[in-house]
């Protein structure tokens, strides 16, 4: 009897809260391969279930060089004993013991890059942390042969720079998750709902700066990440604790109705980097889900989605009294009709669709 084909999947993010990568997972275990996720477990992690086997790695370090260092020698050595027929590395900071495990063990290796890492904010204004990632990609990219990305311009990019072909899968929810109540009430107050890591370049700054110009709404942050504590005291310092909320992390399976409370989704993005430029975050397919307008940044892939579907405003400018304008009118001028119109739309990018690309790169193996 044959036995099914063994995927380790590896990731450095927490694999509780990575919807994409727990997406991929649960498609390729329901597709009768047997499963096994490695992620990272520090002292934030919270408590973690899954349908298929997992393991976290209990991490020393939990940010800088260290951490990078700790992670790939542990992941090299796990991989290295551990039974397998297909690795699968998400994101260039796994790529390599990914890489060379599949070559000293001939195992089939697939990547799947969620962002131009070499452009994320946190790396691309470091000249040497970037030369050593962008080095790594120039030594290992071209030797790829299993590939996929999140969009056509990160696809494109790695194709012009290393001449491989990078399909695309995008990092969309599933299809209309039923959600029965909604997890946020403020009274008359719309919801304004910002969901996602709370990092450097994500417009959090701005969208503050406009609300003492907003009447009647609430701002929501939902999410953790680096500059958390330098938005709580600017909301301190600016006495807008009744307008600014922080709610921390949602799991996943709790996000959808948090996301239908709202009134409006926000993706405002500096171009902090290609990565950020040619981004296109998970969180615009969410509110198209619930039917929630977005108001986002006029970036490429993001207006490939908003303009031609009518779904939302995109912005370059970035004042707050003309943002908290925009943000009102939005928030004045949304109906049921328009909430119905983009559920409907969000029939085309949901993951059922997306996960037939996916398996079909497995099946190729």
């Amino acid at each position: 009897m044959r036995t099914k084909k063994r995927i380790i999947i590896s990731v450095s993010s927490d694999i509780c809260t990575d919807q994409r990568v727990q997406k991929v997972t649960s498609s390729l275990h329901y597709a009768g391969y047997e499963v096994l996720l490695i992620g990272t477990k520090t002292k934030k992690s919270g408590s973690c279930d899954a349908i298929f086997e997992f393991r976290r790695i209990p991490m020393l370090f939990s940010k800088s060089v260290f951490f990078y260092a700790e992670l790939n020698l542990r992941l090299f050595f796990i991989l290295l004993f551990k039974r397998a027929d297909i690795l699968l590395a998400n994101d260039t900071d796994t790529l390599l013991p990914n890489f060379l495990v599949s070559k000293l063990r001939s195992k089939q290796l697939v990547f799947d890059a969620h962002e131009l890492f070499p452009e994320v904010p946190e790396v691309t204004n470091r000249t040497f942390v970037k030369s050593v990632w962008t080095g790594l990609e120039k030594l290992i990219f071209p030797k790829l042969k299993h590939t996929y990305t999140v969009c056509d311009s990160i696809s494109k990019h790695y194709q012009e720079l290393y001449g491989i072909n990078m399909k695309v899968i995008r990092n969309v929810p599933y299809r209309n998750p039923i959600v029965s109540e909604n997890a946020l009430d403020y009274g008359e107050k719309r919801i304004i709902l910002y969901q996602g890591a709370v990092n450097i370049g994500r417009g959090l700054e701005w969208v503050i700066d406009s609300m003492p110009y907003i009447d009647n709404a609430v701002l929501v942050i939902i999410g953790k990440g680096d500059i958390i504590h330098q938005l709580k005291h600017k909301v301190h310092k600016m006495h807008l604790e009744d307008k600014v909320k922080f709610l921390g992390k949602i799991m996943p399976r709790e996000l959808p109705a948090y996301t239908q409370s709202a009134n409006l989704g926000l993706c405002l993005l500096e171009k902090n980097g290609l990565s950020y430029y040619y981004s296109l975050p998970n969180r615009i397919f969410d509110f198209m889900n619930a039917g929630i307008p977005i108001l986002a940044t006029d970036f490429p892939e993001i207006a490939n989605i908003v303009k031609p579907n009518n779904t939302g405003r995109l912005i370059s400018n970035h004042e707050p009294q003309y943002l908290a304008s925009v943000i009102s009118e939005m928030l004045d001028s949304h109906t049921e009709e328009d909430a119905e119109r983009i559920k409907k739309l969000s029939n085309n990018f949901c993951w059922e669709l997306e996960e037939l690309k996916l398996r079909a790169i497995f099946e190729s193996l």
